[in-house]
């Protein structure tokens, strides 16, 4: 019996009891972090946002298997946030369409959900109609004209059923209850409440494909609500991508239980936690972006050097090597290996140790 069969659903259950002591340690790390991020400057809080931004953009899409372009993420998230500088790669629609989702989500936090706005989100993931090579049903509820919506992994032929939706015929009353409930805003506290849509939406399933990445919007939504601020500088979709394992057994072990969800709703509340752990992180090296700037104010940079020392600044995976630096600036390996050059002889970068095939570098007096 999947959780929506119950004769009482959706009339969901916690313990308060338990929920205390994740609730509280949530609520602190939140609370110091937006804390720390209100006494930078508007600039730093600029820049923490768009990386926190470009995470989650990156890893909602990834937890469903949906690799998007880093560099496009950027330049869609830099037009929009104003951060002319960043925005130098070409654009997608498909990634235009789940930036604008989770901006509409954060930025415009306090509208109501609507059942127009949410096809219109699911819409913008799937500009063209297919997922891959999947023809999907887009800016419309399910039909299950193919079946009953089920989510399902393995080879053709030895499938297995995680989950199966509610049938099509009811979409249009779980949907009316489900955002009734959401826009009265009458729910448990902001981050159970959070949690809570999550589940519940997801559950439902009410969308051909898209379903998770809406939830997680939804998500945004209902957190930025609590906050009262649509300013992100945490990613909860990467902290799921990093348990992405976890997250899924968590969602089928509670949709094949009961209508008590305390277990679900611990591990959101931990979840949050390790995410703005991961925020407090970023947050410092924005700090430490800017302390190197600041460090060589009076030295002068090639466009294409700040272009890629920003890049490495910023963190990407792997070591700083000529190819490397060639790829991100646009050049020939030689161009590359005369920037570097010139940062070495300035004092500015090292070279570390390691044969001429392997030779990368970091910056100096780190």
């Amino acid at each position: 019996m999947y959780i929506w069969e119950r004769p009482s659903w959706p009339d969901f259950r916690w313990q308060d009891a338990r929920l205390l002591e994740p609730l509280a340690a949530a609520r602190l790390k939140q609370g110091q972090l937006l804390g720390g991020m209100a006494r930078l400057g508007f600039d730093l809080r600029r820049e923490a946002q768009f990386n926190a931004l470009t995470e989650d953009v990156l890893k909602s899409s990834a937890i469903e298997g949906d690799m998007l372009d880093r560099n496009s993420v950027r330049s869609s998230l830099a037009r929009r946030l104003g951060l002319p500088d960043a925005a130098a790669a070409a654009v997608d629609r498909r990634t235009e369409g789940v930036v604008d989702m989770l901006l509409d989500a954060t930025e415009n936090h306090d509208k109501p959900l609507t059942a127009r706005r949410l096809c219109g989100w699911q819409a913008a993931l799937f500009p063209t109609g297919y997922s891959g090579l999947h023809r999907v049903k887009t800016g419309r509820w399910r039909d299950d004209a193919q079946g009953p919506m089920q989510v399902v992994s393995g080879p053709i032929g030895r499938q297995r059923v995680h989950y199966q939706a509610p049938p099509a015929a009811r979409l249009d009353t779980e949907m009316r209850r489900f955002l009734e409930w959401f826009n009265r805003k009458s729910g448990p506290e902001g981050l159970l409440r959070a949690g809570l849509a999550h589940l519940w939406f997801v559950t439902i399933h009410p969308f051909d494909d898209g379903n998770g990445r809406v939830a997680r919007a939804i998500a945004n939504q209902a957190l930025a609500q609590s906050e009262g601020s649509g300013q992100r500088f945490y990613s909860m979709s990467n902290q799921i991508q990093k348990e992405r394992t976890g997250y899924y057994a968590m969602l089928e072990r509670t949709q094949k239980g009961g209508l008590d969800v305390t277990q679900w709703l611990v591990w959101f509340l931990d979840c949050f936690s390790r995410a703005l752990d991961g925020a407090e992180s970023a947050r410092d090296n924005v700090l430490s972006k800017a302390d190197f700037w600041q460090r060589y104010a009076r030295e002068l940079f090639t466009a294409r050097q700040k272009v890629v020392l920003n890049r490495y600044l910023d963190g990407f995976e792997g070591k700083l090597t000529a190819k490397k630096w060639a790829a991100i600036g646009k050049c020939s390996v030689p161009t590359a290996q005369r920037d570097i050059n010139d940062l070495l002889e300035r004092g500015i970068l090292r070279r570390n140790p390691g044969g001429s095939k392997n030779t990368s570098y970091d910056l100096a007096g780190r």
